[in-house]
Order: structure tokens, then sequence, then C-alpha cells
């Protein structure tokens, strides 16, 4: 009987991990400021489960106009990481703050800690899908702005 909770406990502890690794997909049912924190929250612990998941989960919301103009994900991964937005990845903490939101466009100002102690500043901007298919009435990235440097934390 020891044996089987045991087990049990295995399945269960193996399940929750899983359930962790898991990318967040788009649906009508994710409000504007949910994506952009999703994204953030992916961005964040970039590498929790694997390599660039949060990058990854980042893609996930990308207008599909957005990942034309990028390229394929490997592209995304590069941009990230270059120069302008690398200050996303494994960063310490973030606020989101609404500055505009109508039925099919919300913009946010976004600040970021990195991991340098250095704080910026994004314009992040969601736009729902209107086309017909399965991203249909979804909140996407349309925009995310180079960062603004804000100063350093004491």
């Amino acid at each position: 009987m020891n044996n089987f909770f045991k087990f049990l406990f295995f399945i269960f502890v193996l399940n929750i991990n899983s359930l962790e690794a898991e990318i967040v997909k788009p649906n009508s049912n994710i409000k504007p400021e949910q994506v952009v924190k999703i994204q953030l929250k992916g961005l964040m612990k970039n590498d929790l489960n694997y390599k660039d998941q949060g990058i990854e989960q980042t893609w996930e919301f990308a207008h599909p106009n957005n990942k034309i103009f990028t390229g394929p994900i490997n592209n995304f991964k590069e941009m990230i990481k270059g120069e302008y937005y690398k200050m996303l990845i494994d960063h310490a903490k973030h606020d989101i703050k609404e500055l505009y939101v109508d039925e099919g466009i919300a913009v946010f100002e976004v600040t970021v800690l990195d991991n340098n102690n250095k704080y910026f500043k994004f314009k992040w901007q969601v736009e729902k899908y209107i086309e017909d298919g399965p991203l249909k009435n979804c909140w996407l990235t349309t925009v995310v702005s180079q960062p603004t440097p804000v100063g350093e934390a004491i």
C-alpha cells in the first residue's frame, strides 16, 4: 500500500510539472492585459522548463502580421535576444500600466527591471484579431516599442 501512494504521488508531481511546461495558446477569453502578462511572465523565466520556452510563449501571442515581418521562430528568438529586447530575458520584475483600451486595440506602458538592475519602458500594443479562423477575436501583440532606459534601481 505504501508503494501505491508513492506511485500516485509520483504521477501527481509528473502531471503538475507537465502542466507547467505547456505553452498557453491564444483564445478569445484572454483579455488584453492578460496577453501582456503571459508574455512577460514567460520572458521573465525564459528557460524555466526548457530553453527559450518564454520566447516561444511570447511568439504564440504575436499577431500573424508580425510573424510575417519577423520571420520564423528562430529569427524571432534572435531578435528577442538582440540589442533592443535582451533586457526582457530573465528580467527581475515588471509593471504593466494601461494607457488605452477600446473594443479592438489596447496599449500598455510596460516597465521592466532587468537582471542588471536597470529600468526600461516599452509601449506594448495588442489588437483583437478579426479574421476568420482559430485566432478570431483573440488579442494578439502587434507592437512592442524599442526600450527607453529610465534609470537604475537603488
